[in-house]
């Protein structure tokens, strides 16, 4: 598939371009910073994903897109994913582009049932400026009439991936600890071509 994803310089979208070249998608990778970005069999497009006009540019002809974003100051309040998730949107909307995979993060929505209380205390402090970009975000995608996935990891760390990623049901409040960054741009690519999730926000984690 042609595929762009949008964050590419960040952790999860440079897990996910690399797992997304190794499974022989074409890849689309859009950053702040061209020249800070080195990744091989990668098409490499520079610009702000809040400007319509460079999403444009790289939005025309994908198969997908797969929305990474994330600030590097998740306490302070921001616009920043839900801005750029509506300027994603509206180029997929003119671009005839309909899969749509996002990454949010667990408390979102009914995740709460499944956060620690550490994940608590965390989004209600460190993350408390993510939390309400990251929900008018998803707001977004959801009433976007793309064919959109939302996936909502626990907390994320850089560890090897340990190939198992399960799906937490809200219902049964059961507690999702981590997932290791591999594993969660393991699942999102998994997602290009899987229905089971299709029109959901779904919290995952190794355990």
């Amino acid at each position: 598939m042609k595929v762009l994803v949008i964050g590419a310089a960040g952790k999860t979208g440079r897990a996910v371009v690399e797992q997304a070249v190794a499974a022989g998608h074409q890849v689309t990778a859009f950053v702040h910073k061209a020249d800070e970005y080195e990744i091989s069999d990668v098409r490499v497009i520079e610009g702000d994903a809040t400007n319509s006009v460079e999403i444009d540019a790289a939005v025309l002809g994908q198969d997908a897109v797969l929305d990474t974003i994330g600030g590097k100051t998740p306490y302070k309040a921001t616009t920043l994913e839900s801005s750029a998730a509506n300027t994603i949107i509206a180029s997929m909307q003119r671009n005839g582009v309909r899969r749509l995979v996002v990454t949010s993060m667990i408390g979102e929505g009914d995740s709460e049932a499944n956060t620690t209380f550490y994940e608590r205390l965390l989004v209600s402090t460190f993350l408390r400026g993510a939390d309400k970009d990251k929900a008018a975000m998803e707001s977004a995608v959801e009433s976007s009439g793309l064919d959109w996935v939302i996936l909502r990891p626990a907390l994320l760390t850089d560890d090897p991936a340990k190939g198992n990623v399960r799906v937490f049901d809200a219902d049964t409040g059961e507690k999702a600890h981590k997932i290791t960054r591999a594993d969660l741009a393991s699942f999102m690519l998994a997602q290009l071509s899987n229905n089971e999730y299709l029109h959901q926000a779904v919290t995952i984690a190794n355990s």
